[in-house]
């Protein structure tokens, strides 16, 4: 038995099952992510959705605030005070809202560098898989003519 990246296997057992075992497992292992990623997409999206759709009701309640102000202005309506401050507190959430859209902006872009950066290092395990693939093959086959000649220089001496 020989443990080989963290799996306990035979020597009789295949190259190619193992490989098969690993391919399998990256396999999984990417579906998982892809299942992973298609999710903060959807997140993502559905939270874009809601900033965008509160912005768009923020910014018909200022215009229905400023309408109101107007009429009330011309009324000389005590209340006066009251939608001015209701208009101040808009105008503060309006910049409350301003580092929220950026700060989801932000997060896109790092979303977008990490997807990157995995799948350049996919690409990179990729090729140090075929590498791998390549030298045990070579390996093998040294081993096996190594052997026939010692056999051979077995049966000569016999």
């Amino acid at each position: 038995m020989v443990k080989n990246s963290g799996v306990i296997s035979n020597y009789n057992e295949s190259p190619l099952l193992r490989d098969d075992k690993d391919e399998e497992m990256s396999r999984s292992a990417l579906a998982m992510f892809r299942a992973k990623e298609e999710e903060i997409e959807k997140k993502k999206m559905e939270v874009r959705d809601k900033v965008h759709a509160h912005l768009g009701r923020v910014e018909e309640a200022t215009k229905r605030l400023a309408e109101i102000r107007e009429e009330l202005e011309a009324l000389t309506d005590p209340t006066g005070k009251e939608v001015s401050m209701v208009r101040k507190k808009i105008d503060t959430v309006n910049r409350e809202l301003k580092p929220l859209g950026l700060n989801c902006q932000k997060k896109e872009r790092e979303y977008k560098e990490a997807l990157e950066a995995f799948n350049e290092k996919s690409k990179e395990k990729a090729q140090l898989v075929s590498k791998l693939k390549e030298l045990v093959s070579e390996s093998e086959k040294l081993r096996m003519k190594k052997l026939d000649e010692l056999s051979k220089n077995v049966e000569i001496l016999s």
